[in-house]
């Protein structure tokens, strides 16, 4: 009897598996499979499968190195573990038990990707090399092979292009929510997953646990098709322990939206919050700092704490200081989490707003730029309205809000006139229309006096604003005096 020596790592142990051949194999046609067959779609504990040439190593999806989650692609992971070369060939499948951490690692052209845990494993070896000829249909997978003979439509891949996120859900995975209510909310979130349209081109999701300590469950690169994201929703375990939402929120912003994770630029990045009741730390300086990294925050609250259980709770109003703008928009309840269907579309329909994305700190909505404009006489009326246009082309790319970028103007000659400054409009169409209407001073060029009236007089009263300060002067000319002296002042203000 010959036998396979397969090599599985567990957590600070390197064992040998001795694994036999199955009796009366040799000669046994293996399984044709398409380049997409799964571990979980071959349904035994040992199988032989013949791989086509020709995939697209680019397009494999492999989780682990060695031992793969059983989501991976069979063919992805025997090209990564070297069984077979890109032109296919016939491998041998071992089921194995699930573990909880599956490592990334580059090897033969294909850049496995990490996963915190999965149900199921499997590891690979080399094929009988009697038996690269099969027969029969190909295993049907979650991405089937398109052709003339394909019956079924191919699962649609972009998504919905309409809904644009890159969304993470941070769900409650404390003793607070108990097995029975997580359960519930996997539901739920799934639901959420599913009609939100996820696909290549559309809303990209990811999986946090809030608990104890927080645990990334999956990232957004990890899967992009409903099918798959359900499926690793179903396999996430309770944890249990207190509910810390706030070390997890932080975690969230500060560990799974980068590049490596599958973020993608100009894409607005959300966070979805659900709390059992109430967390156990600190939430309002959490959503701080989710917003100083970039990120949306959504609260949803289920089962409000009951008179009883007030007393224990840090802070009644903390939804209200998590969330940057108490309006309704970012925070979400539902009173219980049994016939949540209703709930959906909802809040589907929030998460795919993305003109009111105004809590995440960008260049767009989080600065206080004051324009300085000239109203010398050597301007002249004409230049005039054309340097107010200008400011109020500018002025409209920017996200204007009582939470978002701030504008302010003064015009000056030999004086300045504070024309309107951060805290008297909150909207761009009042700033806009402000603009337009201010009027022409004439008189001579002091720009020097100018710029120190403005930190002194504008920027003085919002220095202690968390956004940035920008100073954008439009002059025709030369100033008759000094303006080093006051511009380097302006800039040791600003730090």
């Amino acid at each position: 009897m010959s036998a396979a020596w397969i090599p599985v790592l567990g957590l600070g142990v390197c064992l040998l598996l001795l694994l036999p051949e199955p009796a009366g194999s040799d000669g046994a046609v293996p399984i044709a499979i398409t380049c997409f067959t799964r571990g979980l779609d071959i349904r035994k504990e040992k199988a032989d499968v013949l791989c086509p040439g020709g995939c697209s190593l680019e397009e494999f999806s492999v989780f682990g190195n060695i031992v793969y989650a059983s989501v991976s692609s069979i063919c992805g992971a025997a090209v990564h573990r070297g069984v077979i070369s890109n032109s296919g060939g016939p491998v041998r499948i071992y089921s194995l038990p699930g573990r909880e951490n599956y490592s990334s690692v580059v090897a033969n052209g294909i850049q496995s990707q990490t996963l915190s845990r999965w149900s199921a494993s499997f590891t690979v070896t080399k094929g009988k090399s009697g038996t690269q000829e099969a027969t029969g249909q190909a295993v049907s997978t979650a991405r089937p092979p398109t052709g003339k003979r394909l019956k079924k439509t191919p699962e649609k891949k972009t998504g919905n292009k309409d809904c644009k996120a890159d969304i993470a859900f941070l769900i409650d995975g404390s003793f607070n929510i108990g097995q029975r209510r997580f359960n519930l909310q996997k539901n739920f979130v799934g639901k959420v997953a599913l009609m939100l349209g996820i696909g290549t081109e559309g809303p990209h999701v990811g999986l946090v646990q809030a608990s104890e300590h927080p645990k990334i469950e999956f990232y957004l690169k990890n899967f992009t098709s409903p099918k798959d994201v359900l499926f690793a929703i179903k396999e996430v375990g309770f944890r249990g322990g207190n509910s810390n939402t706030g070390k997890a929120l932080k975690h969230t912003a500060q560990k799974f939206f980068t590049a490596d994770t599958g973020v993608r630029r100009g894409i607005p990045k959300v966070v979805v919050v659900f709390i059992d009741g109430w967390p156990s730390d600190d939430i309002e300086e959490a959503g701080i700092v989710a917003r100083e990294f970039g990120v949306n925050v959504f609260i949803v609250s289920v089962a409000k704490p009951i008179p009883e259980e007030l007393g224990m709770v840090q802070d009644v109003a903390f939804i209200d200081k998590a969330v940057c703008r108490n309006n309704g928009f970012f925070s979400y309840h539902m009173p219980n989490w049994f016939g949540t269907t209703k709930y959906v579309k909802p809040l589907v329909q929030k998460l795919c707003s993305h003109e009111q994305m105004m809590c995440s700190k960008t260049c767009y909505n989080s600065v206080n730029i004051a324009f300085l404009i000239d109203g010398s006489s050597s301007v002249g009326d004409s230049n005039f309205h054309l340097m107010l246009e200008f400011v109020s082309n500018i002025a409209k790319t920017f996200e204007i809000s009582d939470i978002g970028a701030k504008i302010a103007a003064v015009q000056f000659t030999y004086d300045q006139r504070t024309e309107f400054s951060f805290t008297d409009y909150s909207t761009k169409e009042n700033v806009l229309a402000v603009i337009r209407n201010i009027r022409y001073m004439s008189g001579g060029t002091a720009t020097g006096d100018a710029i120190s009236f403005t930190v002194r007089n504008v920027f003085g009263p919002v220095r202690d604003s968390p956004n940035k300060n920008f100073l954008v002067i439009v002059t025709d000319g030369q100033s008759y005096d000094d303006v080093r002296g006051p511009a380097a002042a302006a800039h040791d203000a600003a730090k």
